[in-house]
């Protein structure tokens, strides 16, 4: 017979008080943690117990001895990486996730889950102006979307050169070309290097990060030139035999640049990657969700010619961790790369796919849940209210930023990016520790264009403008520290 609720009750009450005494504390407490993880591992670590503990009382000890090592990432005042918070409906669903107990592989096994999951992606399409019979994954997080939709790309080019990856590999197989922007995300090179591409040729930026246009069409050329004089060369050597008549090419792009949060020119980007038959992926982490506002729309303006896309909805949406997510224009392509037949995994006759023919992963969560509720409570209005808010919250604390003697804002603050520097870089590093010493705000230390920078991320709901002057006056309070 099942368990039940009972066995449960006292844990999943503790766990209630506790994460409600959590979240009381946001508003008021010191945002970096207090201790480090050399100090909290005696109370997690040691021998293994020889005698259990009652649930609820695991979870009073799991609460009362990890709260000093936690970082306030939910607060408005959390501005380090780009991490979001978590809505309200996004948090609760997330617990219903964990309580049903799905595995989410199959149509037919979790039904729910699958129409669930179906809708959120279906509107997220609708959300960012994305083709609409583009097929949709909900994966880790944004290194795995763009892992994702890089081997959907990866499937497609060497399928329409003639080579079977499924049955022969990689090796022996037609390069592919990969191209990405000097300032690129890391993660992009991380997936392929995954994927077995290599190192990819980059590209020039202009100032802000964005791709030069002009400069990818001139590799391209010289990509395509190179080519056709190795075809030339391969087939004298071996009596007029040859590979593909045009080379395989990936172009990377960006939504959203890690320090600047400038997106690339999309419509002139694609249309000349497109010219040379490549396929085009964008790395929209966090920017991607600026189509979303009809006011910052034009920032992704020709984004929806591209082939894949990947975006971490626990950044500018606010889910709970994890939830990336991956929109692939070709579904041939996607579930080839990722799905899997097995005899013992019964099909759903509907046609549609399984959960798992999109994402890496055979086992996982329902994290598609957590982002239908985010969307379903938000609305397309309230989405778009969200991401302005958090767009127009970065550009009133870098103009008061700049009214600060000896702060130096280094970027065009358009979307919700900022990066300061405050004179030369030992100066930066002081001031960054005062900041995280200080405990009101968190913001990072990075390197941007040979320079030691703060880089400052609005990327929580809650941030209002109280969590904006507080963080104006911390900046304040540090430089005057360290002069």
């Amino acid at each position: 017979m099942s368990a039940g609720a009972e066995p449960y009750r006292d844990a999943l009450a503790a766990a209630v008080r506790h994460a409600t005494r959590w979240l009381e504390s946001q508003p008021g407490r010191r945002v970096g943690p207090q201790q480090t993880a050399r100090e909290l591992a005696p109370a997690f670590d040691g021998a293994l117990p020889q005698s259990g503990m009652a649930p609820a009382d695991v979870v009073d000890y799991l609460a009362r001895h990890a709260e000093p090592g936690l970082m306030a990432m939910p607060s408005g005042r959390f501005f380090g990486w780009v991490i979001g918070g978590t809505l309200p409906a996004a948090m609760a669903a997330d617990w219903l996730v964990s309580s049903w107990d799905q595995n989410s592989v199959l149509r037919y096994a979790t039904p729910a889950i699958a129409a669930i999951e179906d809708a959120a992606g279906h509107w997220l399409l609708q959300l960012l102006g994305l083709p609409e019979e583009s097929d949709v994954g909900f994966v880790t997080g944004a290194t795995m979307a763009n892992f994702t939709g890089l081997a959907a790309a990866r499937w497609r080019l060497l399928k329409d050169a003639g080579w079977d990856l499924e049955r022969d590999g990689l090796f022996g197989a037609p390069r592919i070309h990969c191209l990405v922007g000097q300032e690129r995300h890391e993660t992009v090179d991380l997936a392929l290097r995954y994927l077995g591409m290599g190192s990819p040729t980059v590209v020039p930026a202009d100032s802000q990060g964005r791709i030069d246009a002009a400069e990818l069409d001139c590799a391209l050329d010289r990509i395509a030139l190179e080519h056709a004089s190795a075809q030339r060369s391969a087939g004298a050597q071996a009596g007029g035999v040859q590979g593909p008549g045009r080379a395989l090419v990936l172009v990377c792009l960006q939504a959203g640049n890690l320090h600047s949060g400038a997106f690339d020119p999309f419509a002139a980007a694609v249309a000349v990657s497109k010219a040379h038959g490549a396929w085009v992926h964008v790395d929209g982490a966090f920017g991607l969700w600026a189509a979303a506002v009809p006011e910052l729309a034009g920032l992704t303006a020709g984004v929806e010619g591209a082939d894949s896309w990947a975006t971490d909805a626990h950044k500018s949406l606010n889910v709970p961790y994890d939830c990336g997510v991956v929109a692939v224009r070709d579904a041939q392509a996607l579930r080839s790369a990722m799905g899997l037949n097995a005899s013992y995994l019964l099909q759903d006759a509907d046609g549609s796919g399984d959960p798992s023919q999109r994402v890496p992963e055979l086992s996982r969560r329902a994290r598609g849940v957590p982002v239908w509720a985010a969307l379903k409570s938000l609305g397309r209005d309230g989405v778009a209210e969200q991401i302005g808010r958090l767009a127009s919250s970065a550009a009133q604390l870098a103009e008061k930023l700049t009214a600060i003697d000896g702060v130096e804002v280094l970027n065009d603050v358009g979307y919700t990016q900022i990066t300061v520097a405050f004179g030369d870089d030992a100066t930066t590093r002081r001031v960054a520790d005062r900041l995280i010493a200080d405990g009101r705000v968190w913001m990072s230390g990075s390197r941007w264009h040979g320079r030691d920078v703060v880089r400052i991320s609005v990327s929580n709901w809650t941030t209002d403008a109280d969590d904006v002057a507080t963080a104006v006056e911390a900046v304040r309070t540090a430089v005057e520290a360290v002069r």
